[in-house]
């Protein structure tokens, strides 16, 4: 019966390895036939396998390298330098790795395979290699040209076409641009819509779905707005309003200037925007009176305070003439303004505590009548009209 072989580290028979083939061509060479077979003996452990220590130092087929060697910015390797007679010339046993030393021969470059820039892109100047260059910057657009258009002739008796149609009675004149610009209006047979346009209202045939309008006379009415009548056209809340107080007269009239719900006294009446436009205009200094019952007398010091201008809300008004119409506890005072903010007389006595118990408009510009009464009104006459258009 055959003894068993003692355990110990195997050896190779030195023809072993001599009867490999040669290495086919293309193929890496073998890295085992410089060791000697003790060596390699000694430096693996019984029954295990591993892949060789070292490899040859012959050259082996430089393949094309597509990486390039470094990256922009990348610190270069250390371990190239180090020369292959330093590196440990085993690994320990049961771990199969990658050789410890690589080969002496110099690595090609690998190829740029990656375009420098995009196809179509522009090269920046002072770039980085690699990083994407910056998007091309628009050129600003050129300013476009304004062209002069020539003045606009205006002949004696032409107006704008939406005050003609306002002054007639048509609508106001935000609604007459509507119903212009809607092509509703014609001008000597012309459908005009464009607003501005000029027309003679003596002289063009002016006509409104092809049927003619008549420039209304100009009307002008002196009335004593009495308390609870709201001083506008149309009120949305439903109260009463000063047109109510108009009975048989044509045309479509509107209050110049206002008096709130609980004031009352003179209030013009009109169809002449131009006029209107003069009257409301604060540039125009207007002088208004008013006698005003306030409660408890104020001091003088008070009274010359209004009298060089009154700081309400921040706001500094206009001064105002102010004397004692009547005397008493709760005096009559009579005020004269040039301005006519909302509610101004109330909302100045209730700032210094002299609150307003009536107020009454007794003089708008030249007009006056303290034998109108309230609720009432007439027409101006001509010496009125004269006066007030010379405003």
């Amino acid at each position: 019966m055959r003894k068993p072989a003692p355990k110990g580290p195997r050896t190779a028979p030195a023809t072993k390895r001599s009867s490999r083939p040669a290495a086919r061509p293309g193929t890496r060479p073998a890295a085992r036939a410089e060791a000697p077979a003790d060596a390699r003996s000694e430096a693996r452990p019984a029954g295990r396998t591993s892949r060789p220590a070292t490899r040859s130092k012959a050259p082996r087929a430089a393949r094309p390298d597509t990486r390039p060697a470094t990256r922009p910015g990348a610190r270069p390797t250390a371990h190239a330098e180090t020369p292959a007679d330093s590196r440990p010339e085993a690994r320990p046993a049961g771990r199969t790795s990658r050789p410890a030393t690589r080969s002496e021969a110099p690595r090609t470059s690998r190829p740029e395979t990656r375009p420098a820039t995009r196809p179509g892109a522009r090269s920046v100047a002072g770039s980085r290699p690699g990083r994407r260059p910056a998007a091309p910057v628009a050129p600003a657009p050129k300013p476009a040209l304004v062209r002069k258009t020539a003045p606009r002739i205006v002949k004696a008796g032409q107006e704008r076409l939406q005050k003609i149609l306002a002054a007639a009675g048509i609508a106001s004149r935000r609604a007459c641009e509507t119903i212009i610009l809607g092509g509703h209006v014609q001008v000597n047979g012309k459908t005009i819509t464009e607003l501005g346009t000029l027309a003679d209202p003596r002289r063009d045939v002016i006509t409104v779905d092809l049927q003619p309008i008549e420039r209304e006379d100009p009307v002008y009415i002196l009335m004593n707005k009495p308390k609870g009548y709201v001083t506008t056209v149309k009120d949305d809340r439903g109260r009463p309003t000063v047109m109510a107080l108009l009975h048989g007269v044509e045309g479509r009239l509107y209050p110049v200037g206002r008096l709130d719900f609980n004031s009352e006294g003179l209030l013009l009446m009109t169809n002449d925007g131009a006029l209107a436009k003069v009257l409301m205009g604060p540039e125009h200094e207007i002088p208004k009176v008013y006698l005003v019952k306030v409660h408890r007398n104020p001091t003088n010091e008070l009274i010359k305070e209004f009298q060089e201008g009154f700081l309400l809300s921040g706001q500094r008004l206009k001064p105002c003439h102010i004397e004692v119409a009547e005397k008493g506890d709760n005096p009559w005072l009579k005020v004269t303004l040039t301005e006519g903010k909302n509610q101004q007389i109330r909302r100045m006595f209730a700032a210094v505590g002299h609150p307003v118990s009536k107020l009454r408009r007794v003089q708008f510009g030249p007009l006056a009548d303290p034998l109108l009464k309230p609720g009432t009104w007439r027409f101006l006459s001509p010496q009125e009209i004269a006066a007030i258009k010379s405003l």
